[in-house]
């Protein structure tokens, strides 16, 4: 099997983004959990995230959510972040919390929110060219509850002319990611329920429009590497949203669920030559901390992506390959499987430590005493969150 010493050179390579909103109260839809601590403007959640990156250096990034994350200023957003040693990133659109949007955003019948919908998103890339950010990604809610409620193609029809318009107002560096999700809020039909969908619309937009796969946006028992796979071989996969469900869109810590599932996914993003610096798609974590406290979870997750990450590149590809080649089928899956069951926590914390990181960042975040500080220093104002 390949060795630990021969993957660490692309360990270094991993940059993985965190969400504004992990950071604020979060639950379910019927109740939003306050806790101690939890920041009360983008600069203290910027702040938040920033402890991640510091005791694990894979999380250089922070992206926003408009208009959660709106401020006075974006340069001194941009500044703040890095002062505190990570930077501003993707630019996420929220067009499922205004009254107007009840039947629909970008693809409602309605001319005149249809427009609002659009000119929310002029107003996310204004903040891009604020906050140099490359990706605009696009989350919609839009959809039906029941069968005859609206016409399924005419919506389809108006997502395209709208993406259309939101894409020639993209700068020549900036991308339009388009996420997908099998339901919920729409529980009849949903306008972009799949990764071919959203595959179809992007493609017809350009090289600039990409699909963008969270993990928990699929059927009970979608092979999702299949998928991670087939938008790779396209040119269309820009972006992940990783997280971890059991049922639905859970939003929970990645891996939590199925580790395995995480493994095979990162296997076929290295396969497919989606990992690494020059690769083009976004690393990003996209979950709610409902019950745990929100730092400590996000460097759960980051950890569990790069435990995960490593064992994918432990993978023997030659024997995998001639294994495959001479149709031995327990032997090909003995080498994946090899690669799964390695504990590489000893390593990587071998090869934190050679990097002037913790060896053990869960361990360090608890011993900093950041976590006592910021919940007896954020008493009074409101807490942040997403609005459910």
């Amino acid at each position: 099997m390949t060795s630990f010493a021969s993957i660490a050179p692309q360990l270094e390579q991993q940059a993985i983004e965190l969400p504004s909103w992990a950071f604020g109260n979060s639950g379910t839809r019927f109740k939003v959990f306050g806790s101690p601590g939890t920041p009360r403007d983008p600069f203290e959640k910027v702040s938040d995230a920033a402890q991640v990156n510091k005791h694990t250096g894979l999380a250089p990034t922070v992206a926003l959510h408009i208009p959660w994350d709106l401020v006075d200023s974006y340069s001194d957003l941009k500044k703040h972040a890095e002062d505190n040693g990570v930077g501003l990133g993707t630019i996420n659109s929220n067009t499922f919390q205004d009254d107007d949007y009840k039947l629909g955003s970008v693809t409602h019948s309605d001319p005149r929110i249809r427009q609002k919908a659009i000119d929310h998103h002029f107003a996310c890339i204004d903040v891009m060219n604020e906050t140099d950010s490359r990706d605009l990604k696009i989350w919609l809610a839009d959809g039906t509850n029941y069968p005859g409620q609206d016409d399924m193609r005419a919506r389809q029809d108006r997502l395209t002319d709208s993406l259309q318009q939101i894409y020639a107002r993209l700068g020549d560096d900036q991308r339009l990611v388009l996420e997908y999700k099998f339901f919920e809020p729409a529980f009849y039909h949903t306008d972009v329920p799949d990764w071919g969908t959203s595959y179809a619309q992007v493609a017809a937009l350009g090289d600039k429009a990409m699909v963008c796969l969270d993990t928990g946006h699929h059927a009970p028992g979608t092979n999702i590497e299949f998928i991670v796979m087939q938008l790779l071989r396209l040119g269309k996969l820009g972006s992940f949203d990783f997280n971890s469900r059991f049922y639905a869109d859970d939003d929970l810590i990645v891996g939590a669920a199925d580790p395995f599932q995480l493994f095979r996914i990162l296997s076929e993003v290295i396969r497919g030559g989606g990992y690494g610096s020059d690769s083009g798609v976004a690393f990003m974590l996209d979950q709610c901390h409902n019950i745990e406290k929100k730092i400590p979870g996000q460097i759960r997750s980051v950890l569990n992506v790069q435990e995960m990450t490593a064992r994918a590149l432990l993978v023997d590809r030659d024997a995998l390959a001639a294994a495959q080649a001479e149709g031995d089928v327990l032997g090909a899956n003995g080498i994946v499987m090899d690669a799964f069951y390695t504990d590489v926590r000893p390593d990587l914390a071998a090869w934190r430590e050679s990097r002037g990181l913790p060896a053990d960042p869960m361990a360090a975040y608890k011993a900093s005493g950041y976590q006592e500080k910021i919940e007896a220093d954020r008493v009074g104002g409101t807490q942040a969150g997403w609005g459910a």
